[in-house]
C-alpha cells in the first residue's frame, strides 16, 4: 500500500525506495522482512535537505476494528542520538492520532533497551506496564517487554519524568561517586548480595537468584525511566572501585514519598562512605524531583544502619512491630527516619 509523505521536524517520512529496502531489512530484520515490494505499511525517514534514508518508522499489527497499532522504529547506527527516532515518531504520532486515522498507538520495548524507552518517553508515549511472553528471544523462549502508549488526545511534548537523569551521568562528593548500575555490576551486586549480612537485612532475607540480579542490573534504566527506582553504585573516587549500593524507592508519588535502602561490601565498612552516598542522594532527591518526605528504615538492633542514617540527617520517627518479613517466616519490627528538605536546609546553614 502507498503511505502519505509526512513532514516533522527536522525529518521526513516518505515512501520506502526498493533500493532502500534492502538495508532496512540488513539493519532491522524484524519486522521489515515482513513488508515486501516497496516496503508496504512502513516511512523512510528521510533527510529533508538531502533526501539521505536515515531510517525508518512502521505501524505494524494493525487493528482497524480496535483502531490501534504498534508503531515500530529504527534509525541507522550513524544517525542515532540526533533526535532522529524521536522526531519521526513524534510525526507519525502526530498524522496517526491527530488526523483521526488511529485512536491508540502502542510501543512494545525490551527491558534492556533503554534507549528506545527514552525515544518513547520523548516522543509523548506514556509508559503502561509490562507485558509478559510478548517477544521472542534469540534461544526461542518468551520474554517480557514494556508497553508504551499514546492515545488520541494525549496532551503533545514528551512524558514528563519523576525522577531526571543526574546532571553529568552521576553525583560526587569528591571521595564517593554514585553512578546508575549497569549490566556490568552483575559480578559486583552478585558478590555484595550474598554477604550475610547484606542478605539479612534484605527484604525479604533471601538471596536473590542469578536470573533476579541480571534483571536488576539489565532493567536498572528502564526502572528509573520508569520512576519506580533508582539502583545506584557506592564508588571510590580514587580508584573507581564499587563499594556498595544504595537504591530511591518512588513507592508513593501521589504523595511525594520515597525511601532509601543501602548496602556495602564488609572491606569498604566504616569509612563513612555510606553516609555520604545517603547525603548525596538527599541533595538530588530535594532539589532535582517531587518527593517531599525520604524514608529509611532498619531493625532496633542494626545500630550501624542508624549511625548512617543519624549522621546523615535522617530523624527517628516511628517503631513499627512486626513490619517486615524475617527468616524461617518471622517478623522484624522497623524502626524508621526520616528526612525533610528542611531538615538538609537547616543542617547546610549551619555548617562553618
Amino acid at each position: 500500500m502507498s503511505v502519505p509523505e509526512i513532514n516533522g521536524t527536522g525529518v521526513r517520512l516518505r515512501a520506502l525506495a526498493e533500493a532502500e529496502l534492502d538495508d532496512v531489512v540488513a539493519g532491522w530484520p524484524e519486522p521489515a522482512s515482513r513488508w515486501g515490494a516497496a516496503g508496504a505499511g512502513a516511512w523512510a525517514i528521510a533527510d529533508p535537505a538531502t533526501d539521505r534514508l536515515l531510517g525508518a518508522v512502521a505501524l505494524d499489527h494493525q487493528d482497524p476494528a480496535r483502531g490501534q497499532a504498534e508503531a515500530l522504529f529504527w534509525v541507522r547506527p550513524d544517525d542515532r542520538r540526533r533526535g532522529v527516532a524521536t522526531a519521526a515518531l513524534t510525526a507519525l504520532a502526530g498524522w496517526a492520532l491527530d488526523a483521526g486515522h488511529w485512536a491508540r498507538l502502542e510501543l512494545l520495548i525490551p527491558w534492556q533497551n533503554a534507549p528506545a524507552q527514552r525515544v518513547a518517553l520523548a516522543a509523548g508515549f506514556a509508559r503502561e506496564g509490562v507485558r509478559r511472553g510478548v517477544l521472542a528471544d534469540d534461544d526461542g523462549t518468551r520474554a517480557e517487554a514494556v508497553a508504551f502508549a499514546r492515545v488520541a488526545g494525549d496532551a503533545p511534548g514528551p512524558v514528563p519524568r519523576l525522577l531526571p537523569d543526574f546532571p553529568g551521568g552521576e553525583l560526587t562528593d569528591g571521595v564517593v561517586t554514585l553512578r546508575p548500575l549497569v549490566p556490568d555490576d552483575i559480578p559486583f551486586y552478585t558478590a555484595l548480595h550474598l554477604v550475610r549480612d547484606v542478605v539479612e537485612t534484605t527484604v525479604p532475607p533471601t538471596p536473590p537468584s542469578t536470573a533476579q540480579i541480571r534483571h536488576r542490573c539489565t532493567a536498572a534504566e528502564a526502572h528509573w525511566l520508569a520512576g519506580i527506582r533508582a539502583d545506584l553504585v557506592i564508588a571510590d573516587v580514587a580508584t573507581g572501585t564499587p563499594t556498595g549500593n544504595i537504591g530511591l524507592f518512588y513507592m508513593e508519588p501521589g504523595t511525594g514519598q520515597a525511601m532509601i535502602g543501602y548496602s556495602m561490601l564488609p572491606e569498604w565498612r566504616g569509612r563513612g562512605y555510606a553516609t555520604r552516598a545517603a547525603k548525596l542522594i538527599s541533595l538530588w532527591v530535594f532539589a532535582e524531583t517531587g518527593i517531599a518526605r525520604l524514608i529509611a528504615g532498619t531493625t532496633p538492633t542494626n545500630l550501624g544502619s542508624q549511625r548512617v542514617l543519624e549522621r546523615a540527617g535522617f530523624r527517628q520517627e516511628a517503631f513499627m512491630r512486626s513490619r517486615l518479613p524475617g527468616k524461617d517466616d518471622t517478623r522484624q519490627d522497623d524502626l524508621q527516619y526520616v528526612l525533610l528538605p528542611e531538615d538538609v536546609l537547616n543542617a547546610v546553614s549551619t555548617q562553618p
